[in-house]
């Protein structure tokens, strides 16, 4: 049975080495969203799963990006053991000099998290919330399903939201020249002000931590969830929801982001498994 170990040394060791500041040389990183072992065929197997989510290390193991971040729905049955050994074990594929961040997702915490959840996750696969950094750009990692669902773990959620909040201000003290947040959910897909459903979070919680995003500088959210590509902004911040390494559920097949991170700048694209470059070049700003 493989260890959250394998995941949290990662985080780790990333989280406490590097420090603020402009960064050193451009760089970039992987999103990749909802693996989701399982869905393809409701729980009976995962070979589907396996085999994309497989690329997709293979993939990341060629480029050699900074980090990887997986943005929720590793699992598609919340507790599922033989899924989650399965995930992990491919984790254990990617090259060891590259980082590895993870979001839980409501297939992992269940669509309304409870504290019984939320510590399963934490015992198997890794912490739930954190903060990392690299190269003067600072990663805020949340689970969304708290802010999505909080009611039967108001605790948790409560506790998350002094976490952001404590976070975003030592970002914000370092003057680190990027804040991202990573998500499952997406805060919204289009317009920060549109209603609600199940694909964003609900507008009283999605208004009270865009505020603070706002706030404090946040560049963009990355999230996951939807199952395809979709984009939107708000007063300059980015809301980037990228399609799946697994079942796609729109026309956006299986695939990755690629960001670029520069001084003064972040461009990404979303790649096909099939249609991903041979390399990521940086080019001059």
């Amino acid at each position: 049975m493989h260890s959250m170990k394998l995941i949290l040394s990662i985080i780790v060791v990333l989280g406490l080495g590097c420090g603020n500041g402009p960064p050193a040389s451009p760089f970039f990183f992987i999103q990749m969203a909802d693996p989701q072992l399982g869905m393809y065929t409701d729980n009976a197997d995962f070979a589907r799963e396996t085999e994309l989510f497989t690329t997709a290390i293979e993939h990341a193991n060629r480029l050699k990006p900074a980090f990887i971040v997986i943005c929720g729905d590793l699992l598609n049955r919340p507790g599922d053991e033989a899924q989650t050994d399965e995930f992990l074990r491919i984790c254990s594929l990617l090259d060891k000099t590259i980082s590895i961040y993870l979001a839980p997702g409501n297939h992992d915490v269940k669509n309304e998290p409870t504290p019984e959840s939320i510590d399963w996750y934490r015992e198997r696969i890794s912490h739930e919330k954190y903060g990392f950094r690299y190269k003067g750009t600072y990663g805020i990692t949340l689970n969304s399903s708290l802010v999505h669902s909080p009611d039967s773990a108001m605790a948790a959620y409560q506790e998350q939201l002094s976490f952001l909040k404590k976070e975003l201000r030592r970002a914000d003290a370092g003057r680190y020249r990027h804040i991202f947040v990573f998500t499952h959910h997406p805060f919204f897909l289009e317009t920060a002000d549109e209603d609600d459903q199940y694909f964003n979070i609900p507008i009283e919680r999605r208004k009270e931590h865009l505020e603070l995003f706002e706030k404090y500088g946040v560049e963009a959210i990355f999230a996951g969830h939807y199952h395809r590509n979709s984009y939107g902004e708000t007063d300059g911040m980015k809301m980037i929801t990228t399609g799946p390494i697994g079942k796609p559920l729109g026309d956006d097949p299986s695939g990755f982001r690629i960001v670029k991170v520069y001084p003064d700048s972040m461009r990404h694209s979303y790649y096909a498994l099939n249609e991903v470059p041979d390399e990521v070049i940086l080019d001059e700003e």
